[in-house]
């Protein structure tokens, strides 16, 4: 953190001058009851809750980071260090525990050192991007040095303005977390959001208006595909009636022999897009490419991964591109129109009927013979084009709520460490200080306070040391 231009009454220091780190093992009677905090409980959100488990110290003082309440923890391994797992403890049954080895303890050095200050310290984007740059160790198991935590430069307001930076960041930090956590609800919302248009549209909801007639038809023969009645003007057909499909070539380097020619594997279709940043060659012979040419309109369908997940080809490539053998190539006939077919798959995948298709305990597939039950109601063409226009709209209407709310959860996340910054270079409380110049300076100034600290640690060191006793806590 910088220390240029401090605010009046702060003062340059490093944590060590004004907390403990890791202080001595603490004696208790181990029937007493305590917390116990694994690396798995500690948020990472600025304002996110701190679990415990409770049990009889005797089982967790041993090998464990021992605390007290008001200690501030933090992670010190990789990849919690980068994640923030930090903590404030507090309402630990008797006021004591132990958690993870991988915890560094910080505790204040006297009650003139706020707790939530060295919480907001250890939550800087400063500390957290020095202490991962200085961590050591093996790659996947690195650790901030305690060196590092220790010598960490802090500009340390006076003990008043401490408390009063501690409660504007508690509300700001609540309003962001607050604000992150519906903007985070927005994909889902919007997934469902999908999801509702897309049986809207495969159950002829959205153009009832349009097509006027109402008159509906039961689909008593489809009970399993959970329909319900239908346009009485649809049909319902089985995908052999529909496409031509076929599985592609097989990966094999070994026996494969012919012209090298890039192919799209399982790997690339995504659900309606389909990546090609990733497309690797195959030799394939010359009768093996005619055959298995991708044309702009077929659906790949993926066989096993995430059965039934598809895609439209639309790319107009120079060269010959073909498909993987854990990949159905559906080539549409006249009846349906390819995004029609791909609005069928994602709503019965969806709604998990298209799973009574599948083969495979661990391992799902879908094969091409379970292929050809699958059902598919069929309205006019110039319906399912209506329909295809009208889920495009929608679903583009969507992608952009999207974009913007990933756009505005990305400018909240970096509002956390703006307000920190702003906190630790005396922004948040410059018209305090101007209405209160009596609490920052003199002997309530931030120096007057580290020459506190420092007159009480030599004191301690004079005195002389006493057995150490197991104490009672009732």
């Amino acid at each position: 953190m910088s220390d240029v231009n401090l605010p009046e009454g702060w003062a340059k220091t490093k944590v060590i001058d004004i907390a403990d780190i890791n202080p001595k093992k603490i004696d208790a009677d181990p029937e007493v009851l305590s917390g116990f905090i694994p690396m798995s409980h500690a948020p990472t959100d600025f304002n996110g809750a701190l679990f415990f488990d409770e049990k009889p110290w005797g089982d967790i003082k041993k090998s464990y980071t021992n605390f007290k309440d008001n200690d501030v923890i933090v992670a010190k391994v990789t990849p919690c260090f980068e994640n923030g797992k930090a903590a404030i403890v507090q309402g630990l049954p008797n006021g004591i525990g132990a958690g993870s080895s991988e915890f560094y303890v910080i505790r204040p050095a006297n009650q003139e050192v706020s707790t939530r200050f060295l919480f907001s310290i250890v939550k800087s984007h400063k500390f957290l991007r020095e202490g991962a740059e200085n961590m050591t160790g093996a790659v996947g198991l690195r650790r901030v040095p305690r060196a590092f935590v220790e010598n960490f430069g802090v500009p340390l307001p006076p003990l008043a303005e401490q408390k009063v930076i501690a409660d504007k960041l508690d509300t700001l930090l609540a309003q962001v977390e607050t604000t992150k956590a519906r903007l985070e609800r927005i994909p889902n919302i919007l997934k469902t959001f999908r999801q509702s248009v897309l049986a809207a549209a495969v159950s002829g909801k959205l153009t009832e208006e349009w097509r006027s007639n109402t008159k509906t038809k039961t689909t008593l023969e489809f009970m399993d595909w959970k329909w319900g009645n239908i346009p009485s003007t649809w049909k319902v057909k089985l995908f052999p009636e529909l496409v031509d499909s076929r599985l592609g070539k097989m990966l094999d380097q070994a026996k494969n022999t012919g012209i090298p020619t890039k192919y799209i594997g399982n790997i690339n279709v995504r659900w309606f897009s389909i990546d090609l940043n990733k497309t690797q060659e195959i030799l394939v012979s010359e009768n093996e490419i005619k055959e298995l040419s991708l044309k702009i309109g077929d659906v790949l369908i993926c066989e096993g991964g995430e059965p039934g997940r598809c895609a439209i080809w639309d790319n107009d490539f120079d060269e010959p591109i073909v498909f993987q053998k854990a990949l159905h190539r559906a080539r549409v006939k006249v009846e349906i129109l390819p995004e029609w077919l791909t609005m069928n798959i994602k709503n019965d995948c969806d709604m998990l009927t298209m799973e009574q298709l599948f083969t495979g305990t661990t391992i799902k597939h879908l094969t091409g013979k379970a292929l050809k039950r699958y059902p598919i109601r069929v309205p006019p063409l110039e319906e399912q084009t209506q329909i295809v226009r009208r889920v495009e709209e929608l679903f583009a209407f969507a992608d952009a709520i999207e974009q913007k709310a990933n756009a505005a959860l990305e400018r909240v996340n970096n509002l956390t460490q703006s307000i920190l910054a702003k906190a630790f270079r005396g922004e948040l409380t410059a018209d305090w200080r101007a209405a209160n110049p009596e609490l920052i300076t003199g002997e309530n100034s931030a120096d007057a306070l580290l020459a506190k600290i420092k007159a009480e640690r030599e004191a301690m060191k004079k005195q002389p040391k006493k057995k150490a006793a197991t104490r009672k806590i009732q």
